[in-house]
């Protein structure tokens, strides 16, 4: 188990305070009208609702929120028109033409890659799982195109299980920026089973959202905004300021 770093709940209480407070400098970020979980909102049926999680999640690596979300969004029209499906169901995309689906996802990063993924994923889902979400990790992993990370937030937003931390390249970058492996890790791999090995279950599902929204907001890539970050003003809250 690796070593639970010293000041951390402070800065989690402050890097929530920043995001979720109403005068807080780090609200209203891309994932939180726009991340992947806000996929199946658009859609009736749970497995529908599931499923739309899965390709948003799927579609969004290397892409930005707004990108994806309005392919996702796209791709159900498309799909309503052309198919007459009631939704993004898997059912429709495993029948839909190549040249729909990559009209529709063609703004977001290896579009043509991931059009075959979410198509073959659809025919698995369609003809394994009656149109719903595999619900462990293992099976998620069988899927094409789909990783850890992605296994692991499918499988919060979407059947409400905590196994995992989906660690992204905020969390990863955020979680070293703070100081909170020693020593630094090189992998987001490496990131969840530190973080895994220390913080608190409860908080495991939450992460992601609370760091991805900080750091498309403060704490960017490049130039973060320390001066309006609640950290900088405390010492030894964060060692990059």
């Amino acid at each position: 188990p690796h070593a639970v770093p010293a000041h951390w709940r402070q800065a989690y209480s402050l890097i929530h305070e920043m995001r979720y407070t109403p005068s807080g400098c780090a609200r209203d970020a891309p994932v939180d009208t726009m991340g992947c979980d806000i996929a199946g909102e658009a859609e009736d049926e749970d497995k529908t609702k599931r499923f739309s999680i899965l390709i948003s999640l799927m579609l969004s690596s290397q892409t930005k929120d707004l990108v994806t979300h309005t392919a996702v969004s796209a791709l159900r029209s498309a799909l309503r028109s052309a198919l007459g499906s009631p939704g993004l169901t898997a059912s429709a995309l495993a029948s839909a033409s190549p040249s729909l689906v990559q009209g529709c996802i063609n703004k977001v990063g290896f579009w043509r890659r991931k059009a075959g993924y979410i198509q073959k994923t659809a025919v698995i889902c369609r003809d394994r799982y009656g149109g719903d979400v595999p619900k462990t990790l293992k099976e998620l992993l069988e899927l094409p195109g789909v990783g850890k990370k992605m296994g692991y937030l499918m499988l919060g937003s979407g059947w409400g299980l905590n196994v995992g931390i989906g660690v992204d390249v905020h969390v990863h970058r955020i979680s070293n920026r703070l100081g909170w492996h020693d020593p630094p890790t090189k992998t987001p791999e490496q990131t969840r089973i530190n973080l895994e090995s220390w913080l608190p279950r409860d908080l495991h599902q939450k992460i992601n959202h609370l760091l991805v929204g900080f750091g498309q907001t403060i704490c960017t890539p490049v130039k973060p905004k320390c001066s309006e970050c609640s950290l900088s003003s405390i010492e030894g809250l964060c060692p990059s300021s």
